[in-house]
């Protein structure tokens, strides 16, 4: 197997796990929140989506600037050979604030989200099949928190994306089982 082909593999498996984590749950349970500025599950799923629809006409759009020569061809950039996770560590801080293209922002229906989200996987799939192994180490379009990136880990950040947020989905769960059973022990709560 290629590399491209893993890395596409590996965020599979992300949003794979992801949707596994969320398949059950209600409208009523995807709505619900701690608290009134966290993002509920519905919110985070539609997150997912804008975030990685973004990443990925970026890339398309940034691939095809290259090959056309609208686009320097470089392999320069201040994390080179770093894996996303190191990016991130350098560049993040603890609580980020989502750029506006990628904040959940519409609503609707969680099977709708899910269903969107799920949908990208073969959009993925296509840009990786048109991707070259020499071009993986090209710069793509900057992210917005992390700046300049190649294409090698504009795909490793998806699945370090999709990962991070089940990681939140499932501590939502828990605290959302945990007020459920304080409730059916003290219904007076």
């Amino acid at each position: 197997m290629d590399i491209i082909q893993k890395l596409i593999q590996d965020v599979a498996r992300a949003r794979t796990s992801y949707l596994e984590n969320i398949a059950e749950l209600s409208e009523a349970q995807a709505r619900w929140k701690p608290e009134a500025e966290a993002w509920n599950i519905l919110e985070i799923t539609e997150h997912l989506f804008w975030a990685e629809q973004g990443g990925l006409l970026g890339m398309w759009k940034s691939l095809t600037a290259i090959r056309d020569g609208g686009m320097i061809r470089t392999f320069e950039s201040n994390h080179k050979n770093m894996s996303i996770e190191q990016v991130i560590e350098l560049t993040w801080k603890t609580k980020e604030i989502v750029p506006d293209i990628a904040a959940p922002r519409l609503g609707s229906s969680f099977a709708f989200w899910k269903s969107s989200l799920q949908s990208l996987q073969e959009v993925l799939d296509v840009f990786g099949h048109d991707l070259q192994e020499d071009e993986l180490k090209l710069q793509a379009q900057p992210h917005p928190i992390s700046g300049a990136l190649d294409f090698h880990q504009r795909i490793e950040f998806l699945r370090f994306h999709i990962d991070r947020h089940r990681e939140q989905v499932a501590q939502l769960l828990s605290m959302m089982n945990s007020s459920v059973l304080k409730i059916q022990e003290d219904p007076d709560i």
